[in-house]
């Protein structure tokens, strides 16, 4: 009876378990933003708008690898843009891709978690939490369609040896993704 009663509950999993996704987000309605402080009173924002990368789900786990093209970055001025292009900042001649890789989804709402992972830029990772909030609720993602994700996280730009204009641009940078997620493959 005890065998029977497992067998049931087994074939009862795998007739309910919801497959594992790839989505793979859609560049044409993605852009990642970053924010620093200018002067102290002041805020500058560069756009990537040059996005890639795919999210994972397994149930109700995501798995994020957000990958920016930093040799497209848009600023809003020539001056700041080559800046951020340069040597002291993102040093797009040898480092040109951006990224953040998560995975560990906790949720903190119906729709709306935290990822925890790493964000790579100039060849140096640091840990970084993301903050994310999906168009629908995280149960609901793997089960098929697309959805949209916001999220946000902060760094220190010093972490990864953007030390440039210290009395000028603040150290905090404020990163923020929208992103369009659409079945893969």
């Amino acid at each position: 009876m005890i065998a029977a009663m497992a067998g049931l509950i087994a074939m009862l999993c795998l007739l309910f378990a919801v497959p594992d996704r790839r989505l793979a987000i859609d560049p044409a309605n993605s852009l990642v933003t970053a924010t620093v402080s200018f002067f102290g009173f002041a805020k500058k924002t560069a756009r990537f708008p040059k996005v890639e990368g795919s999210a994972d789900v397994a149930g109700d786990d995501v798995r994020l690898d957000v990958r920016l093209d930093a040799a497209a970055l848009i600023a809003p001025d020539s001056v700041t843009e080559r800046r951020l292009k340069g040597e002291d900042f993102f040093d797009v001649a040898r480092h040109p891709i951006v990224r953040f890789v998560g995975s560990g989804l906790r949720a903190t709402g119906s729709a709306a978690g935290t990822i925890e992972g790493s964000v790579i830029a100039r060849g140096v990772g640091r840990p970084a939490r993301l903050y994310v909030r999906f168009s629908r609720p995280i149960e609901t993602l793997a089960a098929g369609g697309a959805f949209h994700v916001s999220a946000v996280t902060e760094i220190d730009r010093r972490d990864f040896g953007m030390t440039a204009y210290p009395l000028i641009v603040g150290g905090r940078v404020r990163i923020a993704i929208e992103a369009d997620l659409q079945p893969s493959g």
